[in-house]
C-alpha cells in the first residue's frame, strides 16, 4: 500500500465521465434493446413471454460464459496502449475477432443439437419448452456477430476510443428494436419474429467492428500464439463465467417451475437487472482502460487513484439508481406486461432488485478495476466461492421448500454480498497493482 506521504493520483472526473458515458450507451444498448423485445412479446401473453426468458436465458448465458472477448481485450490492449504500442493493441483486437469467429461458430452447431434437451431440463413444461426452441434455433444464428462485437468493443476501449462502438452497438439495435414489433405483429410472425430482429441487430453492429479493424491497416491474419496468450486469461474469466451462468440458469429453472407466471415475473425483473448492471459497469468500463493503461505505463498510483475514484462514483450511482427504481415500482412493471397474474408476482423480486444496487454500484466498480488490472485469477476464485456458499444453495432451498422468488432473489443478494466482501479485501491490499505492458 501506498505511504501516506506519497497520496495516490487521481484523474479529472471529465476524463471518466468521457470515457464512461459512452461506455453506458453501448452497455445500455444491448439490454434496452432486450426490454423493448420482452415488452413486445410480453403482450403476446405468459406462455411466449416463458419461452422468451428461457431461451433468453440460454443465450445470453452462452455470450456471458464467454465475456473474456471482450473484457480480457481490453485488459491486455489498455496495457499495451498504455506503453505506447498502439499497433499491438489493436493486433489484440484482430485476434480476440478471429477467436469470436471461430467460438461463434461452434456454438452454432452445439446450440442447434441441444437446444430443446436444454430448454427441456429448464422449463419442465413442454409448451414453454416448445416456445424457448423455436426463438432459440433461430436466435442462435447471431452468435458469431455477438462476439465479434464483444471483441469490438474490447480493443476499442483498451485504446480509450469510446466513441465509435456507441455509434455501431446503436446502429444495429436501433434498426432491430424498429424491426421487432413489425415482425411480431405486422407479419405476424409471433415469437420467431423477435429472434429474426435480435440476429439482424448483431450482424449490422459486427460488420461496422470488422471494417473499424480493416481501416486501422494492421495484419489481418490469425496469429495462434497471441490468441494462446489471450485464451491463457480467458480460461479464468471463463470459469468466472461458468459460476455467473450456474447462478442464472438455475435461477431461471427454479422460477420454471414454480409458475409459467413466476417465470414471465422473473423475466422482467431480471432483465431490469442485467438493464442495470450494465448501466453502472459503465463507469467500470472507465475503470478498466484507465487502470489498464496506467499500469501499461508504469505508473500505479495513478491506477490506485483511479480505482478510490470509481468506487465512489459507483457508490453514489448505485444509491441513486435505487431511489429512482423505488419510485416506479407501481408503473414501470406494467410496461412490460399486462398479464394480471405476472403482475401480481414482480413485487416478490422488485425489492430485492431495488435494495441491491448500492450493493452492485461498488461491486461492478471494483470488478472494473481487477479486471483493468488483468486480476483474473482472483476475480475467478471470489466469484466461484460466492456462488458456491452464497446463490447455488438458496436457489435450491427455494425450489425444496417453496419459496419462489422471494428465495431466488435472497440467493442473489448473499451472492453480491459475498463478491463485495471479498473484492474490497482484495482492493485494500493493493496487490493487484501490478505494472508493465502484459501482467506477469
Amino acid at each position: 500500500m501506498p505511504e501516506a506521504s506519497e497520496p495516490d493520483e487521481r484523474v479529472p472526473p471529465k476524463r471518466v465521465l468521457g470515457l464512461a458515458v459512452p461506455a453506458l450507451g453501448v452497455l445500455a444498448a444491448e439490454p434496452l434493446y432486450v426490454l423493448v423485445d420482452t415488452a413486445v412479446v410480453g403482450h403476446l401473453g405468459a406462455l411466449p413471454l416463458a419461452g422468451l426468458a428461457v431461451g433468453g436465458v440460454v443465450l445470453s448465458q452462452v455470450s456471458s460464459q464467454l465475456t473474456f472477448l471482450s473484457y480480457g481485450t481490453t485488459s491486455r490492449t489498455a496495457r499495451l496502449h498504455g506503453a505506447g504500442r498502439r499497433g499491438d493493441a489493436v493486433r489484440e483486437g484482430v485476434q480476440a475477432t478471429w477467436l469470436a469467429v471461430i467460438v461463434g461458430l461452434v456454438v452454432i452447431v452445439a446450440g442447434q443439437l441441444l437446444a430443446a434437451p436444454i430448454a427441456r431440463v429448464l422449463s419442465g413444461d413442454a409448451a414453454i419448452t416448445d416456445a424457448a426452441v423455436s426463438w432459440l434455433r433461430i436466435a442462435l444464428f447471431g452468435t458469431p456477430f455477438i462476439l465479434i462485437t464483444m471483441a469490438g468493443n474490447g480493443w476499442m476501449r483498451g485504446v480509450q476510443d469510446s466513441a465509435k462502438p456507441l455509434r455501431y452497438v446503436l446502429a444495429g439495435n436501433g434498426i432491430s428494436a424498429v424491426l421487432c414489433p413489425v415482425l411480431v405483429y405486422g407479419a405476424d410472425w409471433g415469437l420467431e419474429g423477435s429472434a429474426i430482429a435480435n440476429v439482424v441487430a448483431q450482424v449490422i453492429s459486427a460488420s461496422l467492428f470488422i471494417a473499424a479493424l480493416v481501416r486501422e491497416r494492421v495484419p489481418l491474419r490469425p496469429e495462434p500464439k497471441v490468441m494462446r496468450a489471450q485464451l491463457g486469461l480467458g480460461r479464468d474469466l471463463v470459469l468466472r463465467s461458468l459460476a455467473f451462468q450456474a447462478c442464472f440458469v438455475s435461477a431461471a429453472a427454479v422460477a420454471a417451475r414454480t409458475s409459467t407466471e413466476a417465470v414471465g415475473a422473473h423475466q422482467v425483473v431480471l432483465q431490469l437487472w442485467t438493464f442495470l448492471a450494465l448501466v453502472l459497469d459503465s463507469l467500470a468500463i472507465a475503470a478498466q482502460s484507465l487502470v489498464g493503461a496506467a499500469l501499461g505505463a508504469g505508473a500505479s498510483k495513478r491506477a490506485r487513484g483511479v480505482s478510490n475514484q470509481i468506487t465512489v462514483y459507483g457508490l453514489v450511482f448505485g444509491c441513486f439508481l435505487g431511489v429512482v427504481f423505488a419510485s416506479v415500482a407501481g408503473v414501470l412493471p406494467r410496461v412490460f406486461t399486462s398479464d394480471a397474474a405476472v403482475l401480481g408476482q414482480i413485487p416478490h423480486a422488485w425489492w430485492f432488485f431495488v435494495a441491491l444496487q448500492p450493493i452492485a454500484g461498488v461491486v461492478f466498480a471494483l470488478d472494473g478495476v481487477l479486471l483493468g488490472a488483468g486480476d483474473a485469477a482472483f476475480l475467478r476464485n471470489a466469484t466461484l466461492l460466492s456462488a458456491a456458499v452464497g446463490f447455488l444453495p438458496l436457489i435450491w432451498l427455494s425450489l425444496a421448500f417453496g419459496w419462489g422468488l422471494a428465495g431466488i432473489w435472497t440467493g442473489l443478494s448473499l451472492f453480491m454480498l459475498l463478491r463485495l466482501a471479498t473484492l474490497l479485501v482484495r482492493w485494500r491490499s493493493g496487490r493487484w497493482a501490478v505494472e508493465g505492458a502484459v501482467r506477469v
